[in-house]
């Protein structure tokens, strides 16, 4: 053996083969840190920072009094199309849901007409929700929805169908603006996707237009350790 390489390398290649291998799949809890030390024949304190090098690669995640488990696989998204987010579970060979947690119609709150540029004295349909992979939050959804522009939607209850995957069919849009960014959950985000509060998150909000006219404005929120953006681009795209 290289005698360069130290016991943090050698366990940390060891446990990232078996993640990658498959013999801990998603969601396996991993023995406790005293155990996994005690087999490796290390220090408690060495095995920690192997945990936390997982951590942080997004090979794991770390839950305070409950342990470490295998992460879900990372999701991939497009950085300008406007996301299938049942897609993106399937592709995960995941089970997806939407679970609506709020409707109601109301006036727009005053950070909603800066971002949606719309004026506050016309109501707006309210939604909130969240995407599940499985059993296990997604990404958090709060929207709001032009009645003016998508009468249809006062009629949904949107228990059945996601607002996105209904809008996406009954209203063609014409352009689309997006803003990400990286965000420390807050406490009502990290309480609904079951996160550490101020854990990393990644946020796409998006708003879309028809025929020049305002549809909705969407924030969806995801673990930032299993989501990440992509693009491709050749050198003659402007």
């Amino acid at each position: 053996m290289d005698s360069r390489i130290t016991h943090h390398d050698r366990i940390l290649a060891a446990l990232r083969e078996k993640i990658t291998g498959g013999d801990w799949p998603p969601g396996f809890q991993l023995p406790f840190e005293t155990v996994l030390a005690e087999q490796q024949g290390v220090s408690r304190m060495t095995m920690n920072k192997v945990l936390g090098q997982l951590a942080r690669e997004g090979y794991v995640t770390r839950r305070k009094k409950l342990g470490t488990f295998v992460a879900q696989p990372m999701a991939q998204a497009a950085v300008m199309a406007i996301a299938d987010i049942e897609g993106e579970v399937r592709a995960l060979g995941l089970p997806w849901r939407f679970a609506l947690s709020l409707r109601e119609l109301r006036p727009p709150r005053s950070d909603e007409t800066l971002t949606a540029r719309i004026d506050s004295t016309t109501p707006v349909l309210a939604l909130q929700g969240l995407h599940y992979a499985g059993d296990q939050p997604f990404c958090h959804e709060a929207r709001i929805i032009n009645p003016e522009s998508a009468p249809g939607a006062l009629a949904q209850d949107f228990r059945t169908i996601a607002p996105g995957q209904w809008l996406l069919r009954e209203i063609p849009w014409t352009s689309a603006d997006h803003r990400i960014r990286a965000l420390n959950a807050p406490a009502p985000i990290a309480r609904a996707l079951a996160l550490p509060l101020g854990e990393a998150c990644l946020e796409v909000t998006r708003r879309t237009e028809s025929a020049g006219q305002w549809v909705t404005l969407v924030t969806q929120t995801y673990p930032g350790t299993r989501h990440q953006l992509v693009s491709r681009f050749t050198p003659d795209e402007r």
